[in-house]
């Protein structure tokens, strides 16, 4: 049964133009291709970027904080109750006023002091600010190392400068050792996000995230089956490009550097929209949607990369209008009014962690 689904899997017409197929990426006369079986070494590198993750986040990141000031933020705990603790988990976290009622002649509690066990247990879902912080540290710390290495391995590359020369020879394209690790790498990384992603701050766009996660790694691991290591390599640097901004602006937000914050942000933006809603569709995809059927008639898999090419523009476009409205009020006119009304609607939330002021002002009753 395997073996029949391999065969229909990968059906030479589904992978590759007509009169092309595996046997035209067969190692010969020192030249290597792309192959399979090689992102088998994906799996112990997701496993080392997990591990260097949690020392580097215990470690660097949060010396780091400490050198900027952010420290880790003790929450007073809500009092154990297995009624509203029940109710909070099953049903609302934050109660209707009928419900309120109900609650407090279950429980014997006044009306304040249920608000305040409910506050008191939204506050304790919340992620604290050195988290946050260590997060961002560590996304910051690759994508800036990711953009420089993509640098380092297209800067002398002729496709980089004219994206028609990614087809040059099509689909037999030598594979370079630095094109090799650079896909390894970024494979790995994303791989290692989608396992951590439940234990990792949970954003507004959550689902966004998830849909991106497995839409960059469908089309990294397609793009190297089907030896369009050239497009793959400029998609990756691409959007390495602005990343490492939006992770240092958040780290300075975190650390209480608005202005310092919001001026990156605004970089990251223009960045952001040059990249993702100019180059990317009138560039990139023009070369990948347009220009190959010029060369070689539309196979499946053409259909395929350039859908998952079309997600990922989908998710640029809903970014870009959040991202937007988030640089408006960091510009100067209304960087005041933006500092107070900022949240985190971002895809990697910019929003200044803020904690309830006036809880410590009620009675200390206890549960």
């Amino acid at each position: 049964m395997l073996e029949w689904l391999s065969d229909i899997f990968w059906q030479e017409h589904l992978w590759f133009p007509e009169g092309l197929g595996w046997a035209d990426l067969e190692d010969r006369d020192g030249r290597v291709y792309a192959k399979a079986r090689d992102m088998w070494v994906v799996l112990p590198i997701t496993l080392l970027f997990l591990v260097v993750r949690q020392i580097f986040e215990r470690t660097v990141a949060t010396y780091v904080a400490s050198l900027l000031g952010i420290k880790e933020t003790v929450r007073r705990r809500a009092a154990h109750n297995p009624t509203l603790e029940s109710y909070y988990s099953h049903t609302s976290k934050y109660p209707t006023q009928s419900s309120v009622e109900k609650l407090c002649k279950q429980t014997g509690c006044s009306d304040r002091q249920l608000q305040r066990w409910f506050r008191r247990r939204r506050n304790q879902d919340r992620p604290n600010l050195m988290k946050k912080f260590r997060e961002a540290s560590w996304r910051f710390m690759f994508y800036l190392l990711a953009f420089i290495c993509g640098l380092i391995a297209l800067i002398d590359k002729p496709w980089l400068y004219d994206l028609e020369e990614m087809w040059t020879g099509f689909p037999t394209l030598t594979l370079l050792p630095s094109q090799y690790w650079y896909y390894m790498l970024e494979l790995s990384f994303y791989s290692s996000l989608l396992f951590s992603v439940a234990t990792d701050v949970k954003r507004k766009d959550f689902k966004e995230q998830i849909i991106h996660h497995v839409a960059t790694i469908t089309l990294i691991s397609f793009s190297w089956c089907m030896n369009y290591i050239r497009a793959g390599t400029l998609i990756m640097f691409l959007h390495d490009s602005s990343d490492y901004l939006l992770e240092s602006a958040k780290m300075f937000n975190y650390a209480g550097w608005r202005k310092t914050c919001n001026y990156i942000f605004i970089v990251f933006a223009a960045f952001f929209i040059i990249t993702r809603l100019v180059i990317f569709p009138f560039r990139i995809m023009y070369c990948t949607w347009v220009y190959p059927i010029t060369i070689y008639p539309p196979f499946f898999g053409y259909y395929f990369f350039n859908s998952l090419m079309l997600v990922l523009q989908c998710l640029h476009i809903f970014w870009a209008v959040l991202i937007i409205r988030m640089a408006l009020r960091f510009l100067p006119r209304n960087v005041s009014e933006g500092s107070r009304k900022a949240t985190s609607t971002l895809p990697t939330s910019l929003q200044q962690t803020t904690y309830q002021k006036n809880e410590n002002k009620y009675p200390k009753n206890k549960l």
